[in-house]
């Protein structure tokens, strides 16, 4: 016994403390390990425990190290991260070391997708792009796509979907699905409406936060330059007041569907549709297009005056030129339109 506590224990003792030294520089030196070059994707699938981590970060040869899941486990507890990394796609890039890398899966900084959504589409166009998106998960079917406002957690389900989804960049992680990109949008849309409604001086015509939707559309597709925007929001709210008709192409080539082939006719004016501003007073019944924030904005902050036309002054830039009077509007036309030949005037009140 007296030489098991003499020789044999101190030896032990040794040998333990060694190898404890061995364990904390090898310790030590993985924490100071770097990765050698990026790595574009490395997913974390949700409910993954860190040592299921350890071993994929592994087994991708982000560490070389015999031992490297176990110290890799190890630093997450040492730091008490382990129960904190959340799950998702992560872009890995040179240089990090062990320490970066659980910040990195414990902050949720995963890789992120973006799928923009244009200003003045329609609903049939978003579909097409949604569709066509990889970076979406795609879960809808053509009969989702026709109930959409069914899916959606909106108070809107009644709606058409025309014109309900906010034209931006929206920035997503993998595994989004479609339906989660058009809640998303429509949320969007949504804080973006109601936030200008309940700012808005009152117009005639323009009664509900709907309205407001329809109208930004038309002054959407209306607009040729963005300067010009105000002032065609004047336009039709002051129509709208006087009872006028608002006599709008865009309006009457989304009624005509498939059969616009580019140009509008006299005898399309003519025919009488839910969307033909030149037969029906007041707005269509919705949306033609998705209107972007400057647009709705535009409505519920239009410029002064007693402006009711409008016409393309053909400058290339997209203006118009603005009247208070019909005969005002007449000469416009014939001046930007017709090249001074008022003989080729069609127009009447």
């Amino acid at each position: 016994m007296k030489f098991i506590l003499k020789v044999v224990l101190p030896l032990l003792l040794l040998i333990i403390g060694a190898f404890g030294f061995y364990v904390y520089t090898q310790f030590e030196q993985f924490r100071q390990t770097e990765l050698s070059q990026d790595i574009a994707s490395f997913e974390i699938k949700k409910g993954s425990h860190i040592r299921r981590v350890a071993k994929s970060l592994k087994s991708k040869g982000v560490f070389n190290s015999d031992n490297a899941d176990l110290y890799f486990v190890l630093l997450a507890k040492l730091n008490k991260q382990d129960n904190k990394i959340k799950a998702g796609e992560y872009a890995l890039k040179k240089g990090m070391n062990p320490d970066d890398l659980l910040n990195h899966f414990t902050k949720g900084k995963t890789l992120q997708y973006q799928t923009r959504i244009p200003e003045g589409g329609t609903f049939k166009e978003l579909v097409k792009l949604i569709k066509a998106d990889k970076n979406l998960k795609q879960t809808l079917t053509d009969a989702d796509y026709s109930n959409i406002m069914q899916k959606l957690k909106t108070k809107y389900q009644h709606h058409q979907p025309e014109g309900w989804f906010f034209p931006d960049t929206f920035s997503y992680p993998r595994g989004t699905t479609d339906l989660q990109f058009l809640q998303r949008a429509h949320n969007a849309m949504l804080k973006v409406l109601n936030d200008q409604w309940e700012n808005r001086k009152p117009f005639k015509g323009v009664d509900t936060p709907y309205d407001a939707l329809i109208l930004a559309s038309i002054i959407e597709k209306e607009t040729g330059n963005s300067k010009d925007r105000t002032k065609v929001a004047r336009v039709f709210i002051n129509r709208l007041q006087k009872d006028m008709m608002l006599q709008t192409d865009p309006t009457v080539i989304y009624g005509m569907g498939n059969s616009y082939k580019g140009n509008i006719r006299k005898k399309d004016l003519k025919k009488d549709t839910p969307y033909n501003t030149y037969t029906r007073k007041g707005l269509p019944p919705t949306p033609i297009a998705t209107p972007g924030l400057a647009s709705i904005k535009a409505v519920f902050a239009p410029a002064d005056g007693q402006i009711l036309y409008f016409v393309s002054k053909n400058s290339g830039d997209g203006t118009s030129y603005f009247s208070r009077t019909y005969k005002e509007h007449r000469k416009a036309v014939i001046k930007y339109l017709l090249n001074g030949k008022a003989s080729r005037y069609k127009g009447n009140k």
